[in-house]
């Protein structure tokens, strides 16, 4: 990448480049980064769009849904011409409307470890926006073996919590640490049964992006070792602190 922004760049970009914390060098980061995103939903949807927005160099995008009516209250890159298309081609093209400087590749397939090993390093930072825990325990251990920055999202009803694990960092905990695998349903996990509020995960999204970007840039403080819990319906907020298994992966 050339060592000067462009014209174009310091127009498109230039509400967050005048932030103090950001800046020319701050923007660079932005465009010289790599992320993935697995799941196009209502997590991913928001995410992918924000990342984009920002100047994101690269961005995949892993799903292997059809977009359907009941998506597009909540998916926020999809419409009713979209109906019965791949969820992934039809982001894509909306990303590519919105910024076409960022290099958006699909990956149109349901993630399995196979898969994932085979995609995982060309990214530097993942996000999950799956809905269902075998994919996320599958997301929380393979970025544990490859180091990677991980920011994991959930939401049902009126409900949301996000996750953050760096795990070039030993100490932190991981999802496994929180959940107890054997214990938990992807009942909670499921609109079709529990039902959500659009903007619920359009909130949530948005905060996975923003952790996503502190982290490129270096700001701010992080939720490592933390669960934030956010009841949107009685606008209560908690983070809540805890701590290794001793029987756990990452360890």
């Amino acid at each position: 990448m050339s060592s000067k922004l462009n014209k174009n760049q310091l127009e498109k970009f230039s509400r967050q480049i005048i932030l103090k914390d950001i800046g020319i060098l701050g923007q660079k980061k932005i465009l010289n980064s790599r992320v993935l995103i697995i799941g196009m939903g209502g997590l991913g949807c928001p995410v992918a769009e924000f990342l984009t927005r920002s100047g994101v160099g690269s961005l995949g995008i892993v799903d292997h849904d059809i977009v359907g009516l009941s998506n597009i209250h909540r998916q926020t890159l999809y419409d009713e011409k979209d109906l019965g298309k791949l969820k992934v081609k039809a982001a894509k093209k909306k990303l590519v409307g919105i910024n076409s400087k960022t290099k958006i590749s699909i990956h149109n397939f349901k993630l399995d470890k196979k898969k994932f090993i085979k995609i995982i390093k060309k990214y530097d930072y993942i996000i999950d926006g799956s809905d269902n825990f075998e994919t996320k325990f599958l997301i929380n251990d393979i970025s544990f073996k490859y180091k990677k920055f991980l920011v994991t999202g959930a939401i049902s009803k009126f409900d949301g919590h996000i996750f953050t694990f760096d795990f070039s960092n030993k100490k932190d905990p991981c999802l496994r640490c929180f959940y107890q695998e054997e214990t938990i349903s992807d009942d909670i996990l499921n609109c079709e049964y529990e039902g959500i509020l659009g903007t619920i995960a359009g909130i949530i999204g948005t905060m996975q992006a923003n952790e996503i970007l502190k982290k490129i840039l270096n700001i701010g403080k992080n939720l490592n070792g933390y669960i934030l819990i956010f009841d949107l319906l009685n606008l209560n907020f908690r983070k809540v602190k805890f701590d290794k298994r001793k029987k756990c992966i990452c360890n």
